[in-house]
């Protein structure tokens, strides 16, 4: 992690370019303390957000570290998690403008160190994702707040598919604001160096290009709105618009129990007061799913042996037990408290 300041800009870069820039907990610590310092700053006006490397901003956490935490037993996961949503939670309620530049890959914990932010930006490049359930997960990092709060149903086609996306689509579902090509980033940081945040950004940016997204709005408003995931799938594989067809395919590939929590946890979100609110049922959440078996075997598949074929436990929707589910939302003695 580098940080530096450059005139009234505080920039931090995620340094761990072979590892797409994966988060660990150092790392998160450093951009929390920059970020505390610079707050307390009367230079720093402007804090900025890369990626070293051009394969992308970050590909979210440390997967590997967390899978192997998971299979022992042990509990280092749970204060990255905790960290890192206090992370998200300071970057959406910073005082200062944040500019996030969501170049290349940006997935999982990457989003929560850039769609938080006040300024956020995407280019040519940008691939955004909230892969979660093709693991046996959920979409975390404030990840159930962005969504829920997208357009229609766009963030529920984006939780249970995982399929990523470019910039216009990036745009259209609020996870970012203004799009601009990636040659334009030493201008710009040179920029905000001496300029406001606002205008340096608006001198270089461009219009946005036509949304999948939006033009796809009839289809996925009337398919995700249903009340269940079996329901959802019903009304995607039924309807005429091939992509709709397609978004089922993705689905009935994912963790049948990764599904369930998530349409639930995002329906849920959606009535929560705040962020803060979010992070902590989040929070619940990856604590229970931390020791279940489908998140374990969705990295094995995924990431570890990278065979593709997780074998998830139930199989499908039918054998998912609504009182597992109820037990994963359940309060715990060990509770993130963001609000206090």
């Amino acid at each position: 992690m580098l940080t530096q300041l450059t005139g009234h800009l505080g920039r931090i870069t995620l340094n761990r370019p072979r590892a797409i820039n994966a988060l660990t907990t150092e790392m998160v610590t450093i951009m929390q303390q920059a970020l505390d310092l610079w707050a307390a700053s009367d230079r720093v006006r402007t804090v900025l957000i890369t990626g070293a490397g051009e394969r992308g901003l970050c590909a979210g956490g440390d997967i590997r570290a967390i899978h192997a935490d998971a299979v022992s037993g042990g509990s280092a996961s749970l204060e990255f998690w905790a960290r890192e949503y206090r992370l998200n939670a300071t970057i959406a309620r910073y005082r200062k403008p944040i500019v996030a530049w969501m170049d290349g890959l940006v997935m999982g914990g990457g989003i929560g160190i850039s769609a938080h932010a006040g300024v956020r930006i995407v280019t040519e490049r940008s691939r955004l994702a909230m892969p979660e359930v093709g693991i046996g997960f959920h979409p975390d990092i404030g990840g159930s707040w962005l969504l829920s709060h997208a357009p229609g149903q766009v963030g529920t086609h984006l939780a249970l598919t995982g399929t990523s996306i470019g910039a216009a689509d990036a745009v259209h579902a609020g996870l970012a604001d203004h799009f601009m090509p990636a040659e334009r980033l030493p201008r710009l940081a040179a920029a905000l160096a001496g300029a406001d945040a606002a205008s340096a950004v608006a001198s270089h940016a461009l219009a946005v290009p036509e949304s999948d997204l939006a033009a796809g709005r009839e289809w996925i408003d009337r398919c995700y709105a249903a009340d269940s995931v079996p329901e959802i799938l019903d009304r995607l594989r039924s309807d005429p618009a091939p992509a709709a067809r397609a978004a089922a395919e993705e689905i009935a590939a994912k963790s049948p129990t990764a599904l369930v929590v998530t349409l639930r946890s995002l329906r849920t979100a959606a009535g929560l007061p705040s962020l803060e609110a979010a992070l902590e049922q989040e929070y619940r959440l990856s604590a229970a799913m931390l020791r279940s078996a489908d998140f374990a075997e969705g990295v094995r598949a995924q990431i570890i042996d990278k065979d593709r074929s997780p074998h998830w436990k139930p199989a499908d929707l039918a054998g998912v037990d609504a009182d597992t589910i109820a037990g994963y939302f359940a309060p715990t003695a060990d509770e993130l408290d963001l609000r206090g």
